[in-house]
């Protein structure tokens, strides 16, 4: 009923702005400028509601919590085993979403990515609801993650849902949606300008186009305003006076870009490992979100500094509280608590909980660096600042989006020469090591590169095992050209392997080549077609996809490819054609399309 209304609402709005962008003759650029202004101002109130059901759950359970059971914060209690039930019970709320909600929960942000690049950008308009709830539970009550992740995705369910209603597709849906992430992202920093990087460099993948630029833009400033009025203009971290003292601690910067670009790859590293681990404990679906808050509840006990977003402690790090061996703590732990939440099924985001290492990183390298310089006048809060920024970059390759978060951050132009630096360096050490970034991995693993486009990844999802043929014509290498001419009369192929006495594959025939050679009747009986046979075949295995099969063969004239043995090589297994893999394509991106109307 509900989704019948909203169909007929947006119908009639949508004649309604035809009508009168007809009579005022309103360009595509200016409509795409007013989509903006009402997604920038809806995903600004999606953020403010989004904080403060965050706010109501933190408040419910682990305020209440505290104050129930009379839990110090500050120092060691026995009655701070009490901690323990605060996550704990956001796993339990969970069950009801992971019953009836099961499909939204699983929509995280590489589902995000892909839905956004390769099909359609069509996001369905419970995300805003059910993932924006969920979400709130697991940060509220003490879940170690992140809120980013999640208005992302809020704020893109509110740019498709406007642009599928006003019928609106292809790239200027796509468009929408990044109006909708930049908004939420905006609006939770108090950052227009990192919020625009992010939609471009994280979820548009780099691809500048000035009439997009102009629609993000215009939707992260409207989302800024939005909460700046309800919210007040103060930014998310009480960021100190950047210090730098020497032009000699840029290199320590370098050095500190190396650091985090190693521990930002051990990192990606670790947090799919832990969730391939859950993935493999074969226990009730529903019980792993509980298993997992009930271990990161037993950190929060010794490390109460690992729960929740994490905002208020980045605030200390940054203003250079903390002790070394805290730091240098919560590097290792703050890390296997995000990985086990998010890896045990509870949602949320990464940006936070990957701000919050870098932080730690870059403070307890400026301890060190402070002790081993003592008189260089280090500040080690300038690190913590400096390596957030770097990490973020590091891990999520994206150092534009880094690089204007610090900078919106500090309003300081003194910062911008350090985190270039760490984070170029970060970005390039992570690379090194890993292709993927944390938003990716998972793609890379369902064989989904987004910089590909949608018609490469087709073709990756189809092997070539899928589509090849088994029934094979071969015929024996020492057949004469006189039994092959009367062979060919009988068939409607016009390749055919050579195979040997054993059944070995030893060549291929076409009759292009048959053609090509003119010959005396006589001859006809002495020569055999391995003598004319291309005998260095190019060959495929029934694992490869698709892609992997066009790219051998590339611009030849071959028509089909041998399917071979992965353990014997010369063992023909089937045939594949060019033929049979346009029309495996073709059959794949129509059932891929309906799929997205469908799902819309």
């Amino acid at each position: 009923m509900s989704h019948s209304f909203t169909s007929r609402f947006f119908d009639r709005l949508h004649r309604v702005v035809i009508s009168a962008a007809s009579h005022f003759h309103i360009s595509e650029t200016t409509f795409m400028s007013i989509m903006a202004v009402a997604i920038g101002v809806i995903a600004g109130l999606c953020n403010f509601a989004f904080r403060k059901a965050i706010d109501f759950f933190h408040w419910l359970v682990v305020e209440q919590g505290v104050e129930y059971f009379n839990i110090p914060m500050d120092h060691w209690d026995s009655s701070r085993w009490w901690i323990i039930l605060f996550p704990v019970i956001g796993g339990i709320l969970m069950i009801p979403f992971g019953i009836w909600f099961s499909k939204d929960l699983k929509f995280g942000f590489a589902a995000f990515l892909e839905q956004v690049n390769l099909r359609g950008a069509k996001i369905p308009g419970s995300t805003i609801i059910t993932r924006g709830l969920a979400s709130a539970i697991t940060l509220g009550t003490g879940g170690s993650a992140g809120q980013e992740g999640p208005i992302a995705q809020i704020g893109g369910a509110v740019g498709s849902q406007f642009g599928q209603g006003f019928k609106v597709s292809g790239n200027r849906l796509k468009v929408l949606v990044a109006c909708g992430v930049a908004g939420g992202i905006a609006a939770t920093f108090n950052a227009p300008i990192a919020g625009v990087f992010f939609a471009q460099e994280i979820v548009l993948l780099s691809s500048f186009e000035i009439s997009s630029f102009t629609s993000i833009v215009i939707a992260s400033g409207i989302s800024t305003v939005v909460s700046r009025a309800l919210l007040g203009n103060k930014l998310v971290f009480h960021v100190p006076v950047y210090q730098m003292h020497s032009h000699w601690e840029l290199l320590l910067y370098m050095v500190l870009g190396v650091v985090v670009g190693t521990l930002a790859a051990s990192f990606i590293d670790i947090h799919f490992r832990v969730k391939d681990l859950f993935d493999a404990i074969k226990i009730p679906r529903l019980t792993k979100p509980i298993l997992g808050a009930f271990i990161v509840g037993i950190i929060g006990v010794a490390l109460p500094q690992v729960l929740g977003n994490g905002y208020e402690f980045i605030d200390k790090f940054l203003n250079g509280n903390g002790t070394l061996w805290l730091l240098l703590a919560l590097v290792v732990f703050k890390s296997l608590a995000t990985s086990i939440t998010l890896g045990s099924g509870l949602p949320g985001g990464l940006f936070a909980p990957v701000l919050y290492i870098g932080s730690v990183i870059g403070g307890a390298f400026g301890y060190i660096a402070q002790m081993t310089f003592p008189h260089a006048g280090i500040a080690p809060g300038s690190y913590a600042l400096v390596g957030m920024g770097a990490f973020l970059s590091a891990a999520t390759h994206a150092p534009m989006t880094a690089i204007f978060l610090l900078f919106e951050l500090t309003a300081s132009y003194h910062v911008i020469v350090p985190i270039m630096l760490s984070c170029v360096i970060g970005t390039a050490i992570s690379r090194h090591f890993k292709k993927d970034s944390l938003d990716t991995v998972e793609l890379s693993k369902a064989g989904i590169d987004l910089e590909a486009g949608k018609e490469r990844n087709i073709m990756k999802s189809i092997l070539v095992g899928d589509i090849m043929t088994t029934k094979l014509e071969t015929i024996p290498e020492n057949m004469t050209l006189r039994q092959f001419t009367e062979f060919i009369s009988n068939t409607r192929h016009s390749n055919f392997p050579l195979v040997n006495s054993k059944g070995e594959m030893t060549g291929i025939l076409s009759i292009q080549d048959f053609l090509g050679a003119v010959f005396e009747d006589d001859l006809l009986d002495l020569v055999v077609v391995k003598e004319l046979a291309t005998t260095d075949v190019i060959t495929v295995f029934a694992d490869e996809n698709l892609d992997q099969a066009m790219r051998k063969i590339g611009y030849r004239n071959i028509e089909q490819l041998p399917v071979v043995d992965k353990e014997n090589q010369r063992k023909l297994v089937g045939i594949v054609s060019r033929r049979d893999m346009v029309s495996a394509y073709n059959k794949a991106l129509m059932a891929r399309v309906m799929g997205d109307d469908g799902d819309s």
